[in-house]
């Protein structure tokens, strides 16, 4: 029996409430890592072989480590925009626990973000932790797998040459097989998802793009992906009652949300399942726009960095770039445009380097030494995952006592802190005091010895004046007596 553990917010067999995801985090701050930790997942699960979940959060004690040494056999990492500024210290804690790990460990569809220009000169100051990070992990298997040529090139540039080109692995859920994408016409009755980045917002009219969607389109659906996202959805806010508004979709003073027009998924299942039901897809998400393509509706990514750019061009995936995309930009225009055959035609391919990939680092995949995942999907179907998190409207749907529980810790938690705070600051204070009364005897002291130092100079002034004078008595006749000889001798 072969042991995997690989780095996922969850199992996909787990079945979580909305408020354990958002509790413990499991979606690891974006649904969408969900996506593919899940299809490596099924990847994986041939038989005489356990996957099993390792989390999102590293440990990096060693008693972890000798554990992680003790019952595994390969430790999988799927990742992806791993190599960006904001990931700098959480790719340094997963560095150190793989230093301590003496199993192989493999690396798949990791990337890096900068713009759409390609320069990496922005990630310098994470250079040498890209470096420890990557020799840790070859140290440990045969090459990396990472999401495209923009990633292959940026570690070559760093002196590494196992590198593989394999896109990112939620594209392969379905293995070598491809779902058909369904033909459509895309109109004002069409049901529209739409997936948003709020850092997409200085590359392009964001805000306006989904104001013209949603005004021509009313069957819109905004499917947020993030943690802070969720917590809106689940807690509310006071925005309506203190009047804040705002173009992108993150208050409840907005449109999207006050028609309840805003969803967050939980598990990609239940997720792709319901894309099932649009028309259209299209926004800034790479993962948004994925789900639904495996769900089969046509979708167009809108990309706004490398990470998004790298993975439209490697998997032919339709897009446009978000910079001076107009606000009036219709989704039926992007539908009508968009190209999905070369998706289609090059994906059996792009799996076989995936497979060969695999192979390299000595993992099996289910598509070529097993069942093709049909025991993975019979137990996953058979599960009662969640749906997507709605717009909470303050009625009891069961989450009422977690929110009391939580404020309640919340608010024990400030005052604890606050407490502390308190005491930190009495305890600063009174330092500070002595400090104070230290000083001002060390400054009576130096003002007792600068009027003794003052008294002594007064005194040697009057000495001074004193031997002064009655050097000039002594002197003086004799000083007369030598000039008047030196004056006559002149003379």
């Amino acid at each position: 029996m072969k042991h995997i553990l690989i780095r996922s917010g969850k199992s996909p067999h787990r079945v979580a409430t909305a408020a354990e995801f958002l509790h413990q985090d499991l979606i690891g701050t974006n649904t969408g890592n969900l996506l593919f930790s899940d299809s490596v997942h099924k990847m994986l699960a041939v038989p005489d072989t356990t996957v099993t979940s390792n989390g999102i959060r590293t440990d990096i004690s060693p008693e972890r480590a000798a554990e992680i040494n003790e019952r595994y056999d390969v430790f999988v990492v799927p990742l992806a925009n791993a190599f960006r500024l904001t990931f700098h210290a959480s790719l340094d804690r997963l560095t150190r626990l793989i230093e301590q790990l003496t199993i192989p460990v493999v690396v798949v569809g990791v990337g890096a973000q900068v713009g759409e220009d390609y320069d990496t000169g922005s990630l310098g100051s994470m250079n040498d932790s890209v470096r420890r990070f990557a020799s840790a992990v070859l140290d440990r298997s045969a090459s990396i797998g990472v999401r495209g040529e923009l990633t292959a090139r940026y570690l070559k540039s760093l002196g590494f040459a196992d590198v593989e080109i394999i896109g990112c692995p939620s594209m392969f859920l379905y293995g070598d097989t491809f779902p058909e994408i369904r033909a459509t016409e895309v109109g004002p009755d069409s049901r529209v998802a739409i997936n948003l980045s709020p850092d997409a917002i200085p590359v392009g009219d964001v805000e306006g793009i989904v104001r013209h969607a949603w005004e021509r389109y009313p069957q819109l659906t905004y499917y947020a992906q993030n943690t802070v996202d969720g917590e809106l959805l689940l807690w509310g806010d006071t925005t309506p009652e203190s009047g804040i508004s705002d173009d992108f979709p993150r208050h409840l003073t907005h449109r999207l949300l006050r028609e309840n027009k805003m969803r967050l998924p939980l598990d990609p299942a239940t997720w792709i399942r319901e894309l099932r039901e649009y028309d259209f897809a299209f926004g800034t998400r790479i993962h948004g726009n994925v789900a639904a393509l495996l769900a089969g509706t046509p979708a167009v990514v809108l990309t706004h960095d490398s990470r998004t750019l790298e993975l439209c061009r490697y998997f032919d995936l339709p897009y446009r770039p978000l910079a001076g995309l107009p606000a009036e930009t219709d989704p039926r225009e992007l539908y009508e445009q968009a190209d999905f055959s070369a998706m289609i035609k090059g994906h059996a391919e792009r799996f076989d380097r995936v497979a060969a990939f695999l192979d390299r680092n000595g993992l099996r995949n289910t598509y070529t030494h097993g069942d093709r995942g049909t025991a993975f999907d019979t137990e996953l179907a058979a599960l009662d995952l969640p749906a997507s998190l709605s717009v909470w409207d303050g009625g009891d749907d069961g989450n009422l006592r977690y929110r009391v529980s939580r404020l309640r810790e919340l608010t024990t938690a400030t005052d604890t802190r606050a407490r502390d705070n308190d005491r930190k600051l009495r305890g600063r204070l009174t330092a500070a005091e002595r400090r104070e009364a230290e000083a001002e005897k060390q400054l009576a002291a130096v003002r007792a010895e600068l009027a003794a130092a003052r008294k002594q100079l007064t005194a040697l002034e009057r000495r001074t004046k004193g031997i002064e004078k009655r050097l000039m008595v002594r002197l003086g006749p004799a000083v007369r007596r030598r000039i008047r000889r030196i004056s006559r001798r002149d003379s």
